[in-house]
């Protein structure tokens, strides 16, 4: 049953527009599926990590709404998202459709450190996965250490992976209908919402 209940709040968790699905996105019309599902798997490779360490209390700290660390952390991810969003942009203004042999030859690890600065400097990434193990527990789900908290983290992950499955299959099956200059406006747009998640995330530190 915990298994089940794992696999729908990695999937349901996955779902919200937020800076990682808009890289994830970014990196499949930039470059190809392969590294758009690769942003998308090291997401629920994440997931799953802090999902068992909320579980098993392998760190036990709160990060209160007014800390210094919080702050910083905002700071950070604010720094990060707007240089990807001036990446973006610059990109958009002089991008070029590679050819299918540059596609299939250039792999590239940039989407796993993408990926770790904009999920390790979230701190509303923390708070969640700590609020679902505490719920887990509280309604006794599934014991807190062993084996099957492993499982559960794992499960999450696991259905994080089928929405990013799901998101990077949509968005590539239509690489081949866009033309450079759609190409061009979409990445300029994901650098306006970058700008924005900069931009919000900026102004949260003093609300």
């Amino acid at each position: 049953m915990y298994l089940l209940i794992g696999l729908v709040i990695g999937f349901v968790a996955a779902i919200p527009i937020g800076p990682v699905n808009v890289f994830v996105i970014s990196q499949t019309l930039k470059r190809d599926f392969f590294h758009g599902f690769l942003a998308g798997v090291t997401t629920a490779f994440l997931d799953a990590v802090f999902c068992f360490v909320a579980l098993a209390g392998i760190l036990h700290f709160h990060i209160h709404p007014d800390s210094t660390v919080n702050a910083l952390l905002k700071v950070l991810t604010a720094v990060i998202l707007a240089i990807v969003a001036v990446r973006l942009y610059l990109e958009s203004r002089h991008f070029v459709l590679p050819s299918t042999s540059a596609k299939a030859t250039a792999v590239s690890p940039r989407p796993i450190f993408g990926v770790l600065l904009l999920y390790v400097t979230n701190p509303s990434i923390y708070a969640f996965w700590f609020a679902v193990a505490g719920s887990m527990n509280a309604h006794q789900l599934v014991v807190a250490r062993g084996w099957p908290a492993a499982l559960f983290a794992l499960s999450c992950g696991l259905g994080a992976v089928g929405w990013y499955l799901m998101l990077v299959r949509f968005v590539s099956s239509r690489q081949g209908r866009l033309t450079q200059r759609t190409f061009k406006r979409l990445l300029m747009g994901l650098a306006a919402l970058f700008f924005g998640f900069a931009a919000y995330t900026a102004v949260s530190i003093f609300l």
